[in-house]
């Protein structure tokens, strides 16, 4: 089979390759000189100011680049931002969408959402041992960059040990939430699996709205009751939508139901 796929590979057509193989025979050397200094510019400039320095197109520029080095990206990372509307939902973006943009090929489409899931992949292991509270920037940003994308509801756990240092990150349900969709059973046995001694929780608004809705405050309730009775914290609720994560330990809604715990003993 090795052999019969080199021989296809080599009576394949030039026409079978998608634009981004594409090679700049075509150009004149005037056209392909001015375009490798063009690049280099943007790597220097990437060199002495760092990321900070390129905007959002130059970025996506060079990125493109990695895949397509023989052709001219900058009509195409143009073409990301006004179809997407921002570096982020570029990212963001699936596959079949970002192949639609003109200029896109398979393989320019494929790096840029591997890109963003190594990124997710790296924000979720930077967390590991750190204490959340001296962390909950870090917390946020890996929270929107795993969730805010999504097109479905997502429940996810942090795992604490008894210092508040993060043992692990998990999602535990997808799909609507309501307060009947999390079992508690399940979601104190992923506690007790870990060995942890508090949690934080956290689930995703596909309509961006952040606002909890009184199924989001029921569930919340239910599984802070059920962490309290075997001496676990739940210490925070965040939902993810298109700002910041709303957290409900900072509206005070944490310290009502742990006073209303309290007061049912």
């Amino acid at each position: 089979m090795v052999f019969s796929w080199i021989l296809w590979q080599k009576k394949k057509s030039p026409m079978d390759f998608t634009p981004e193989h594409a090679i700049t025979n075509h150009m004149s050397p005037e056209t392909n000189k001015k375009l490798h200094g063009h690049r280099k510019r943007l790597r220097e400039k990437y060199k002495e100011l760092s990321i900070n320095g390129l905007t959002d197109a130059e970025t996506l520029e060079l990125l493109l680049t990695l895949g397509s080095p023989r052709v001219d990206c900058k009509d195409t990372a143009r073409a990301l931002l006004k179809e997407f509307g921002s570096l982020a939902q570029v990212f963001e973006a699936k596959q079949q969408a970002l192949m639609t943009v003109k200029g896109m090929g398979e393989q320019n489409s494929f790096g840029l959402t591997f890109i963003h899931d190594v990124a997710r992949r790296f924000l979720s292991q930077r967390l590991q041992g750190r204490n959340v509270l001296k962390s909950s920037s870090d917390v946020a940003d890996y929270l929107n960059h795993a969730m805010r994308h999504l097109k479905k509801e997502v429940f996810m756990v942090i795992y604490l040990d008894s210092s508040f240092a993060i043992l692990d990150t998990r999602t535990i349900f997808e799909g609507t939430l309501a307060a009947n969709t999390i079992y508690p059973r399940e979601f104190i046995k992923s506690i007790l699996d870990r060995n942890a001694a508090a949690v934080i929780v956290a689930h995703n608004h596909p309509s961006g709205n952040q606002t909890p809705s009184t199924p989001d405050r029921k569930l919340t309730k239910t599984l802070h009751h059920a962490c309290a009775i075997l001496d676990i914290r739940l210490l925070d609720h965040l939902i993810i939508g298109r700002d910041r994560p709303y957290s409900f330990a900072d509206h005070g809604i944490m310290a009502e139901i742990q006073a209303e715990f309290q007061a049912e003993q």
